[in-house]
């Protein structure tokens, strides 16, 4: 649904985009993640149409984007809804009207059966029925971002592109927002671009991630794969650290994935080998209902190679620290 290749972006003498090439499936919940500066909203940007970019391709359902033709980039632009951080709602018109404004934008009547059923429709997916009439001003943050939510979709658009969405939104109703936005993928069947800097957003509605430092993909995969085992930048970002493991002995962590999640693989092997350890550190994260995580065990040096060659039979993931 979203191909890039290679796309280099400059603001003056500074580099933002070195040459960013990744595809996006159709129906796919794909997340950027990375720290502020790393290029991500730019991205975005271009993407839509809103920023160009000085070389590199980018194509939306085999059709390329570029400001040099205005009437086809504004065609694109109506199959794209976008959300925002900041909501970006206007205060002096109710929910309803709020959600109606890019149909009146492109001169498509609000007040017909069709368009009233639509609208109400909409806003009766986000939740917010009983507040049809209200003002911005009379909504939490996690309402004003619903009808956001629905406002993108009201033109009937195949992508959804959402810069930041959650980021002025406490835990709770980030959750909540993060399953409408699965709800939407699932029912509805529309391509979803996650930027973002919260790795709950990923954990929790991305298939694949990728992860941006400087302009630059460093890794992409699924969150699981970036997040479990991560490479150095990545463990930077998520400024998680094994504790303060011991001196002496072997320490060893493990990776637990699909294969060996489910296993009582810990137990078996104290069981199988007849040894002792000590647990020293470890971790289990949510990725869409599924849990995976690492552990960091301690041996003793006589131990190392029956532990290992048991990790491997098992198909454990693990290295020695």
């Amino acid at each position: 649904m979203i191909e890039l290749k290679n796309v280099k972006k400059n603001f003056g003498d500074l580099e933002v985009l070195k040459g960013i090439s990744m595809t996006i499936q159709d129906h796919e919940i794909y997340g950027i993640i990375g720290q502020s500066g790393a290029g991500k909203s730019t991205l975005l940007r271009c993407v839509n149409g809103l920023e160009d970019y000085q070389s590199g391709e980018i194509t939306v359902d085999g059709e390329p984007v570029s400001m040099k033709d205005p009437q086809k980039l504004r065609r694109q632009q109506k199959n794209m809804g976008m959300i925002f951080q900041n909501f970006n709602l206007l205060n002096r018109l109710d929910v309803y009207d709020n959600v109606a404004l890019p149909m009146k934008f492109w001169g498509i009547p609000t007040k017909t059966p069709e368009a009233k059923k639509k609208i109400e429709d909409l806003i009766e997916l986000v939740g917010l029925s009983d507040k049809i009439h209200a003002r911005p001003r009379e909504l939490s943050g996690g309402q004003k971002q619903r009808v956001a939510i629905a406002r993108a979709l009201v033109l009937d658009p195949e992508i959804l592109l959402c810069d930041e969405a959650t980021s002025a939104l406490d835990p709770a109703i980030t959750r909540e927002i993060l399953a409408l936005l699965q709800e939407i993928n699932e029912k509805m069947g529309i391509t979803i671009l996650v930027v973002t800097h919260q790795m709950e957003v990923v954990k929790q509605i991305c298939q694949r991630v990728s992860f941006l430092k400087d302009g630059t993909v460093l890794a992409e995969g699924r969150p699981e794969e970036l997040f479990v085992k991560p490479i150095k930048e990545v463990k930077q970002f998520l400024q998680e650290e094994s504790g303060h493991l011991p001196d002496t002995g072997i320490n060893i962590q493990l990776f637990f994935t699909d294969e060996s999640s489910d296993d009582p693989v810990i137990t078996m092997m104290a069981r199988s080998l007849d040894i002792n350890f000590s647990i020293c550190w470890g971790k289990l994260e949510d990725f869409r209902s599924s849990v995976f995580g690492s552990l960091v065990i301690n041996v003793q040096e006589e131990d190392k190679e029956k532990v290992c060659a048991y990790l491997d039979e098992k198909k454990v993931l693990w290295e020695v620290l």
